[in-house]
């Protein structure tokens, strides 16, 4: 399962006794993800939470779990890994699957603007200038990565195109090489079996 939103989004799902259920997240560099976690009850099983980064970095992690709330916050662009694993504990005749349900908030979505507002002392009005403040840098830094993106994935559309013509190029020079080689070839072999003059 993969999830990709720019700001929130949550899945429920069930996870099975004994087993390992991960979700796949793109984080960007320096942008906080918040969210919360809760899952049903299921005597006799224990589920651990575990976010880990692609070299294998845990982010965070947590033991037999019920609910909760997790903050990660990424280095550089990554895909982080939300594991959900479940432990069978007690022989029950009849395991049930846990119900998980998790919530994820990204950049702005994540930061808590009650606290600002209190820290800050700011009117409702001037709360709002706020969040709309940080939803255009948000925009301009979103439009600012599709920019260099776009670039990177430019540049490698050409350097691409480049060597397919370069690779083109030698093909073409090594067919008629070899055009010519045969020809010359054939005229020699043709004259030593006296076939033409």
């Amino acid at each position: 399962m993969a999830i990709n939103c720019p700001f929130g989004h949550s899945i429920r799902f069930l996870l099975q006794p004994n087993t390992k259920r991960c979700l796949k997240e793109e984080m960007r560099k320096d942008v906080l993800v918040t969210g919360n976690y809760s899952l049903g009850d299921s005597p006799g099983v224990r589920t651990d939470l575990i976010i880990t980064d692609t070299k294998g970095h845990a982010a965070f992690n947590r033991e037999n779990i019920d609910k909760g709330i997790f903050a990660v916050n990424s280095d550089e662009d990554d895909i982080f890994d939300f594991c959900f694993i479940s432990y069978l504990q007690a022989a029950h005749q009849m395991p049930q699957a846990r119900e998980v349900h998790i919530e994820m908030k990204h950049g702005i979505e994540a930061k808590n603007y009650d606290q600002v507002a209190a820290i800050s002392k700011l009117k409702p009005l001037e709360l709002e200038l706020q969040k709309l403040d940080d939803l255009s840098a948000a925009i301009i830094g979103d439009f600012d990565y599709m920019k260099k993106r776009e670039q990177a994935m430019r540049d490698t559309n050409e350097s691409t195109n480049a060597r397919i013509f370069y690779l083109s190029i030698f093909s073409m020079l090594c067919l008629l090489g070899l055009a010519i080689w045969q020809i010359i070839y054939l005229r020699q072999f043709f004259k030593a079996k006296k076939l033409i003059d």
